[in-house]
């Protein structure tokens, strides 16, 4: 799912006419919009997919209401070339700029909420390797429990200034992109 997300994601990279913009040097430039939701989106996929992974690397058992939430995470990564598509085209257009950066920022919300709802069900449910130390499920929850916090400070952002939003999206891809051993150091606790 997060290969074909990332993948539908270049599908909003169009070659520009001409004739539109005069070069195709101006072509390619006016078209920034759609470069900059691409790369913003492509990071922020790139790394909840590496989260996810990173996640069932420390889950050793699954069961039918854990498939669900992960099916609904799921859902969440595939609206992401949508939300980016919508923001790519209407950015440079306000006040619709503010709507698109409502849902792109909202899609990264909910898909974090979910991210926190899926690992919470884990680990109140007894999911995890058991050869791991009995603190480190409290330890992965606190550091993921930023995320919706910080995308819904990115999505109410988008109300005020939508470039605020993307330079807020721009630090949580930097935040989230980070090795988990130096964000333990930075939250404080952990193992």
């Amino acid at each position: 799912m997060f290969a074909i997300a990332i993948t539908l994601l270049a599908l909003e990279l169009r070659v520009p006419e001409i004739e539109e913009a005069g070069t195709l040097l101006q072509a390619l430039a006016g078209q920034w919009p759609a470069y900059l939701a691409f790369l913003l989106s492509f990071v922020t996929a790139l790394i909840m997919w590496a989260n996810h992974h990173r996640m069932f690397n420390y889950i050793e058992r699954s069961n039918f209401t854990f498939m669900l939430l992960n099916g609904l995470l799921l859902l969440g990564i595939t609206v992401v070339p949508f939300a980016t598509s919508l923001m790519a085209d209407y950015l440079a257009h306000p006040p619709d700029d503010t709507i698109a950066a409502l849902v792109f920022n909202g899609t990264f919300t909910v898909t974090a909420v979910l991210f926190n709802v899926l690992w919470g069900y884990a680990v109140r449910n007894d999911l995890l390797d058991k050869r791991l130390p009995p603190e480190f499920g409290e330890n992965i929850t606190r550091q993921y429990r930023f995320g919706p916090l910080l995308y819904l400070a990115a999505f109410l952002a988008a109300l005020i200034s939508v470039p605020l939003s993307i330079l807020l999206n721009v630090g949580l891809a930097l935040f989230f992109a980070l090795p988990p051993s130096l964000v333990r150091r930075l939250v404080g606790r952990g193992n």
